[in-house]
């Protein structure tokens, strides 16, 4: 070979190896997902999002957008984690939108919690996604069961199709296997406690931002065949409490994600579904 060809060959490879590697590290840092605590030390995939403050008053008197963290099969999204799915955008955004369109004081870095931490039990409102291969483990089923039976509540959202369906629910029955979810009809006061939610079911289907994007040309809005029809579900306690709130066959998270990245998106599944019913089941949850 050549000395130029050589020369030309080794600064093509070294280009490549330095592409590689910083990849690698890239992808590295978003792996040690186990590390992360609040949204704020997450990636935005997106806009970057608001940031505002409260007064020292108000510092732990504050709302706080807390992210269930959970091991599954297989993982997509952040550092291939499924309990990750739209973060931190998610959860920044309505916890902005929060603040800005109504009274409550909301904290502006939220939370990311393993079950077995003891610090759940300060978090009344949790948040899981994508539980479609959801596992709990066996040490983690008695203390989400005491959580919410104690007054905490859990909103489920983003799994598609009857395949998550039966395995979130064989996941959830280990927690309560006396109790089964009950489907909420629309006049539940969950979906009029700040918006008077007139919509049905299926009108509040919220889909990624790519199907809903193209269904303002083919009026698609589900992800899958079989999940066509949204399903809003509570788990009970003895009390009537809503512990539970499950949204099946939409996703509410990628309405809060991805508002700043169509604007057609934002106005017709961010603005008039996704962040209407987050603030909503909010609201109850807190005042129930």
């Amino acid at each position: 070979m050549k000395p130029r060809a050589k020369f030309y060959l080794i600064l093509a490879l070294a280009l490549v190896s330095a592409a590689v590697l910083a990849q690698f590290r890239r992808s590295g840092a978003r792996m040690s997902t186990g590390d992360i605590t609040t949204a704020r030390q997450g990636t935005p995939d997106g806009e970057p999002t608001p940031m505002w403050t409260n007064a020292p008053a108000f510092k732990k008197d504050v709302f706080t957008f807390c992210r269930i963290r959970y091991s599954s099969w297989g993982g997509r999204g952040y550092g291939g984690a499924r309990w990750a799915i739209d973060f931190p955008d998610a959860d920044l955004n309505l916890s902005y939108r929060l603040q800005q369109m109504t009274s409550l004081k909301v904290d502006p870095e939220g939370r990311v919690i393993d079950i077995e931490n003891p610090e759940l039990f300060n978090y009344p409102w949790t948040y899981m996604i994508e539980p479609g291969a959801l596992r709990f483990s066996d040490e983690e089923v008695p203390i989400l069961r005491k959580y919410l039976l104690n007054g905490g509540f859990m909103m489920v959202d983003d799994f598609w199709g009857e395949s998550e369906w039966e395995n979130f629910y064989r996941e959830i029955k280990r927690v309560f296997p006396e109790r089964e979810p009950i489907e909420l009809e629309m006049d539940h006061p969950i979906f009029h406690t700040v918006f008077d939610i007139k919509l049905t079911k299926n009108q509040l289907q919220c889909p990624n931002v790519g199907t809903g994007t193209r269904s303002q040309y083919d009026g698609v809005t589900w992800e899958r065949e079989d999940a066509r029809d949204v399903h809003f579900k509570g788990i009970f306690d003895d009390k009537g409490r809503m512990m539970v709130f499950i949204a099946h066959n939409t996703d509410n998270g990628d309405g809060w994600e991805r508002e700043g990245e169509n604007e057609y998106y934002f106005r017709e599944f961010s603005e008039k579904r996704a962040y209407p019913l987050g603030i909503n089941v909010i609201f109850y949850s807190m005042t129930h």
